[in-house]
């Protein structure tokens, strides 16, 4: 029984010395290759970001998997493909916001109410389509009448003008016809001045044809004048006065025509309607500025004409250029990217910001106008350095 016992005791002591030696209860136990290992892998992966998102300097040259991307309008870079960088790497990123090059406050040029109203947010409109109308009662009673004393003038210059050689013809008969009269008259004087020394004659008889024929000289001299008063008197000064006065109504009637032809508002330019400043039945008047009286109808830009407003820190401007190729990504849509060129750097800066704005001309395509790239949207554009020449 003994032996038994001695010799299970020494099996089970042998089995025992056989075990590993449990390192969890032993507080002596520090695994070193997994934490050495877990170190090392998390210094090499800082490496790594570091590299990755480090600046690129300039004249750093492009990784060759960048030269298959596109930079010609907008790039779909969902397939992971790096965007393209420019020969002189990148010099500046910046926020700013897209804006069009030229936004319209399109509004009537006359006041009236608005009868008809044909735009809506996001309508797309062309130049020279019909966006209201408006009354048009006053305005065309203006016309009609401004346009009735025109053709009166016109009459009273033409009475003066029209029939003027007939009339001058008119006085020319009328002297001749007192020239022969006279000199009959003269004659018949001549006459009784004879008779009267055989006395054929009586004194009264002579007395009269003397006075007929003064009579006549006198008609003839009035005749004469009448004349020469067609020919050289005042008749082209009324002329002039009934032409200055017709001038004045034809100005007057293309001013009502003007007011007239306002009432119909239409696009000045192509464009879309951005924000609707009236509805129908509302009073429209180009300066107005109380509450109930709308100064303009709506706004109205190119959507494929836009820029980014940006304001670029001083310390930064020397690195901005004017036609510094640019790219643009709205942060709306950030696998989107559009090409762009600094088109313009103001001339005067921000005192506030301690910046100076700078415009970043957005390349968009004509079919995309409207459909990616909003006003007031937020946007990043990357500024690439210029290219050093070897």
């Amino acid at each position: 029984m003994n032996a038994t016992n001695g010799s299970s005791s020494t099996l089970s002591q042998r089995v025992q010395s056989l075990r590993l030696p449990d390192k969890a209860n032993d507080p002596r136990a520090f695994p070193i290759v997994p934490w050495a290992t877990a170190f090392v892998l998390a210094i090499v992966c800082v490496g790594l970001s570091f590299a990755a998102f480090r600046p690129r300097p300039a004249g750093e040259p492009v990784p060759a998997a960048a030269a298959g991307s596109r930079t010609d309008g907008a790039v779909d870079i969902a397939t992971g493909t790096m965007p393209v960088v420019a020969p002189g790497g990148i010099a500046l990123e910046s926020k700013g916001y897209i804006i069009p090059v030229h936004q319209i406050q399109v509004g009537p040029k006359v006041a009236a109410m608005i009868m008809e109203l044909f735009i809506e947010e996001g309508q797309h409109v062309k130049e020279g389509d019909i966006l209201a109308k408006l009354e048009t009662i006053e305005y065309q009673s203006d016309y009609d009448r401004v346009a009735a004393q025109s053709r009166a003038a016109k009459h009273r210059y033409e009475e003066l003008t029209k029939y003027r050689d007939l009339e001058t013809r008119q006085a020319k008969a009328d002297l001749d016809d007192a020239l022969a009269q006279r000199d009959a008259a003269l004659r018949e004087y001549r006459r009784n001045v004879d008779l009267l020394s055989t006395r054929a004659i009586s004194p009264k008889d002579l007395e009269q044809a003397e006075s007929q024929y003064k009579s006549l000289e006198a008609r003839v001299v009035r005749s004469q004048i009448g004349l020469e008063m067609w020919i050289q008197g005042p008749r082209d000064e009324r002329i002039a006065s009934a032409l200055a006065e017709y001038d004045q109504y034809v100005a007057d009637r293309e001013k009502a025509k003007w007011r007239l032809d306002n009432t119909t508002v239409r696009a000045p330019v192509s464009g879309t309607i951005l924000t609707k400043k009236a509805e129908k039945g509302n009073m429209v008047n180009p300066s107005a500025f109380s509450n109930g009286v709308a100064a303009s109808l709506c706004d109205m830009a190119d959507l494929s004409d836009m820029e980014v407003d940006l304001a670029v820190a001083e310390r930064d401007i020397g690195k901005v250029f004017k036609g510094q190729k640019c790219k643009v990504i709205a942060e709306a849509f950030p696998k989107r990217e559009y090409v762009g060129e600094v088109s313009r750097i103001m001339p005067q800066g921000d005192r506030a910001k301690g910046a100076v704005p700078v415009r970043v001309k957005i390349a968009i395509p004509r079919e995309e106008e409207g459909e990616f790239l909003r006003p007031d949207m937020g946007s990043i554009v990357t500024f690439y350095a210029r290219e050093e020449r070897k």
